[in-house]
């Protein structure tokens, strides 16, 4: 899992916790044994993880989807190696965007051709821009290029602070994560194109060592998951209206009824999603609940 403390690290360790994978990290070292189950977990580098799993010598980890594309752009995956995505883990989400002051003459990605790039993605941009020299050369059907041409763009790295490179006369537009796109907005810069969609991903090894074991974490981590995603709806309604109801809750795979004492009527629990539950508390309290 990645090793930098921040929110996403956060978010990690809440998933741990709630998966019930028990462990104390000594603060020098990126290596915890879990307390109650037979595995270690190894913190790195979020940019390395995809080559930790790939190449087996870590069954499980998470990472961003930005990440594992940036790194299959340099070693492409094969029926035997590379990583399998399990599971969208749903925080994280954000875009690797094509970026250019606000305020200049650039408009469209095409307008970058030939000039300097900065990005801490060296790879995806350099693959975004042959393919978009391809395809405005007419060279390349479908986008698709030889990756032996010369590129015209020129593609510099940078570590961190991506977006002071236009600023700095660095860059005349960068390829960079955004998020809520407040730093980008603060930098006099605007998006003109993404790259890649992006959020934490749960990925796995295709030789796992342990495969029984990767199983069960999975399915722990898919339970969390799950249930962060629903909330429980409770109420009363007139069991002759308990067919509109069942339309409106009807659970992760069908609602719980009980009678009640008072004839005529019953108690409903679903499982709703938590985005939608909302409009369906609303609905049934106007309508039905008592």
């Amino acid at each position: 899992m990645p090793a930098t403390e921040g929110r996403l690290h956060q978010a990690c360790l809440d998933l741990l916790s709630g998966s019930d994978i028990q462990f104390n990290r000594h603060s020098r070292l990126d290596i915890a044994l879990v307390k109650n189950l037979p595995l270690a977990l190894v913190f790195l580098p979020a940019a390395d993880i995809p080559t930790f799993v790939g190449e087996g010598r870590v069954d499980l980890g998470i990472t961003g989807r930005d990440q594992v594309a940036e790194h299959e752009c340099v070693v492409p995956p094969t029926a035997t190696t590379g990583v399998e995505e399990v599971l969208d883990l749903g925080f994280g989400k954000c875009a690797l965007q094509v970026q250019v002051p606000a305020k200049g003459s650039l408009a469209k990605p095409e307008d970058l051709i030939g000039k300097n790039v900065v990005t801490s993605f060296t790879n995806l941009a350099e693959e975004y821009f042959r393919k978009l020299e391809a395809e405005q050369a007419g060279g390349a059907a479908n986008g698709t290029s030889d990756g032996k041409a010369k590129l015209k763009t020129i593609i510099k790295y940078v570590g961190g602070s991506v977006e002071a490179a236009c600023a700095l006369g660095v860059a005349d537009g960068i390829v960079d994560l955004v998020e809520s796109g407040e730093t980008m907005r603060a930098a006099g810069l605007k998006a003109i194109s993404t790259v890649v969609s992006s959020s934490a991903i749960l990925i796995k090894s295709k030789h796992a060592s342990d495969p029984k074991l990767v199983e069960l974490i999975t399915a722990r981590i898919k339970g969390v998951i799950t249930a962060q995603k629903y909330v429980l709806c409770t109420y009363n309604v007139e069991r002759s209206k308990l067919d509109a109801a069942r339309k409106i809750t009807p659970g992760r795979r069908a609602p719980t009824v009980n009678a009640l004492e008072e004839d005529g009527w019953v108690a409903v629990q679903a499982m709703v999603l938590s985005e939608g539950y909302c409009d369906c508390h609303g609905q049934v309290d106007r309508d039905w609940r008592e």
